[in-house]
């Protein structure tokens, strides 16, 4: 009988309909006798040009835009729906001016640039490389490329550090390189940073360094606020588990690299004494004091009740916070503890589905998650199609509001229907992962003799303390481990 080795890479056109489906355009799934190792295009090195193609694409279908959407006419970029925030705040922030974001103080209401201090250094750097000459048209559209050109580096890390993440899957990053939702809003704003440095401190708690982890997530916390949120599930995780040594120096790690990247920047000082700085708070204040926007529950029930839901903040605010008790219960409940990546994809979708207001390009925060938590392309699919829908829907909604009584586009009846295929396609998403955990048999992850590679120390680590019964069978995976399995014909011994 043919034992498995633990090692062995597990083929995806062998265990999933789609993939295997699909593999019929490249000459069918991989035969037994395939040999594999022996070319030079690895999977990391597929996976990041295929990256590097659909971000390419991704860029094609700005063209109308970058020809003269962004410039002429009043709604032709919400008709070709292909919108970017990136040539309208180069002079919108005072970038085409010189001006030195969160020190000088901008023209009109704004005031100050409303973004997280890396991310500002960010556009800052790429107005650097942006040549000054010429006109504004011109320069904006340099601005884009730049910006587009320092992006696709980092949709390119993305998809290498979810290949790598999980040793035995590296053919599920295919799943982040080709997402058709993130090709399309890839050059919608600089999310990418952020969530390059997530995937980065992923992988390398992964890889049992928990310091390193943390300074990546401290660092993508100064680029966008969401990523701070995987502490949560890291804390829960290494309480089951016992591993606080980890977590400490995870979060001493994320702390320590967030307030080297702040604090020259948020502590100025003058005759009174040190104080905050006005123009870095202007990303905190804004967020507060932002009203309910596009593509949010909060705008769904407001439309539709007519009620403005002045204290959003305050339902957002206590939404979140029963939902991470929730996440956290059902981490300490679990009958067997859950994989890192299924506990970040769950609150960072908790996030996005209780905020005030969800922009196109936020599916690029769930893209990598949902494929480390859920590795099925069937299910990744169908909320990827909600996601397009959502795309579009915007798009044709804000041209149908911008064309005066021409009303060409979609209604706002129209418009509420793809925020609730949003909502549904997110929500079927998180529902599959919660079953994974509450049956971890189900989970294609742990099918195939995995426990968690995502988890670094804590993979494969006993529990120390769980909630509910006493003793759950399996008590975790040190049994798991132990015992035979069955897969295909095959027994691992």
């Amino acid at each position: 009988m043919t034992s498995v080795r633990r090692d062995e890479p597990v083929r995806p056109t062998r265990r999933d309909e789609v993939a295997a489906a699909g593999s019929e355009l490249i000459g069918g799934p991989i035969g037994r006798r395939a040999l594999l190792g022996t070319s030079r295009l690895t999977p990391v090195r597929v996976i990041a040009l295929v990256a590097i193609g659909m971000f390419a694409l991704g860029m094609v279908q700005k063209l109308p835009c970058y020809n003269g959407g962004w410039f002429f006419g009043a709604t032709s970029q919400y008709v070709h729906a292909c919108y970017s925030d990136i040539p309208h705040l180069y002079a919108g922030r005072g970038f085409a001016d010189g001006l030195l974001p969160y020190f000088d103080r901008l023209p009109g209401d704004m005031e100050y640039l409303e973004y997280p201090v890396l991310t500002g250094a960010f556009m800052e750097i790429a107005s650097w490389m942006t040549p000054h000459s010429g006109g504004i048209q011109h320069r904006e559209q340099l601005y884009w490329l730049v910006n587009a050109g320092m992006l696709m580096i980092c949709a390119a890390v993305v998809a290498v550090c979810v290949t790598r993440t999980h040793r035995r899957r590296p053919w599920d990053g295919l799943m982040v390189a080709l997402a058709p939702a993130a090709a399309l809003t890839a050059t919608i704003n600089w999310d990418l940073l952020a969530i390059a440095l997530t995937a980065a401190g992923m992988l390398m708690w992964s890889r049992s360094r928990p310091l390193a982890a943390g300074v990546l997530i401290g660092l993508a916390t100064a680029a966008k606020l969401y990523p701070v949120l995987l502490l949560g599930p890291l804390l829960v995780l290494c309480w089951r588990a016992g591993a606080w040594r980890a977590y400490g120096r995870a979060v001493a790690g994320a702390v320590a690299s967030w307030l080297v990247v702040n604090l020259p920047v948020m502590i100025t000082h003058d005759h009174a004494g040190f104080h905050i700085r006005e123009g870095w708070a202007k990303f905190y204040t804004f967020s507060q004091e932002r009203p309910i926007d596009f593509g949010s529950l909060w705008l769904l029930i407001s439309q539709r009740t007519g009620n403005p839901l002045e204290n959003a903040n305050t339902y957002a605010t206590l939404l979140m916070i029963l939902g991470c008790g929730a996440i956290g219960l059902l981490t300490l409940y679990a009958p067997r503890r859950p994989r890192f990546a299924q506990l970040a994809f769950l609150v960072v979708a908790l996030f996005i589905l209780t905020n005030k207001v969800y922009s196109p390009q936020y599916v690029l925060w769930l893209t990598p998650l949902a494929v480390l938590a859920r590795p099925r392309w069937r299910d990744f699919l169908i909320w990827q199609a909600c996601e397009v829908m959502y795309f579009l829907g915007i798009w044709t909604y804000l041209a149908y509001t911008g064309n005066e009584d021409k009303h060409q586009g979609l209604p706002l009846e129209g418009y509420q229907l793809a925020i609730v295929l949003h909502l549904l396609g997110t929500f079927y998403l998180c529902a599959v992962v919660v079953r994974d955990i509450l049956l971890p048999e189900r989970d294609v992850v742990r099918r195939d003799g995995d426990d968690d590679p995502s988890g670094g120390v804590l993979d494969r680590s006993p529990d120390a303390f769980v909630l509910g019964r006493a003793h759950h069978r399996p008590r975790h995976a040190v049994q798991f481990e132990g015992a035979p399995q069955v897969r295909w014909g095959v027994v691992r011994e």
